[in-house]
């Protein structure tokens, strides 16, 4: 199989979506002060552990929906296709059958199957290995 979509460009999705998936979001300081996670009560300790976390950049997210609005519709099909691979919705021999499938969601709907794919760089990244494809040696990936 011949990639539509450059090798890079899912290289960069892989790292971004790694980058969005490892963001929590930021605690609420009007929420309730007995935390379940804060057993023994100190809140210096848990002070200390969320700086450790990293807080929600829409930025990440913002730049890969354009990466994926970007696309042209066969592109936008193949990652969908290829994360549904990877993700074992499909098997790689059933690749025309899970592009045909990709290929009836309108581009929105596919962009948003995608942003809202929990894995979604482990997926792509398996999909892409399916074919024998990595990321090993691209750019920021190695």
């Amino acid at each position: 199989m011949d990639l539509l979509t450059p090798l890079e460009t899912y290289c960069r999705l892989i790292l971004r979506a790694r980058e969005l998936e490892a963001q929590v979001p930021a605690e609420d300081p009007d929420e309730d002060a007995d935390n379940v996670d804060d057993l023994d009560g100190d809140d210096e300790d848990s002070q200390a552990l969320s700086v450790l976390e990293d807080e929600l950049n829409t930025g990440v997210e913002e730049e890969m929906r354009a990466v994926l609005d970007d696309l042209a519709d066969d592109q936008l099909s193949e990652a969908l296709a290829l994360a549904w691979i990877g993700r074992g919705t499909y098997d790689p021999a059933e690749w025309d059958e899970a592009f045909a499938e990709a290929g009836e969601n309108d581009p929105e709907s596919a962009i948003d199957e995608l942003m809202d794919m929990p894995l979604l760089a482990a997926h792509l990244e398996a999909g892409l290995a399916a074919f024998d494809f990595t990321c090993e040696g691209i750019g920021q990936m190695d």
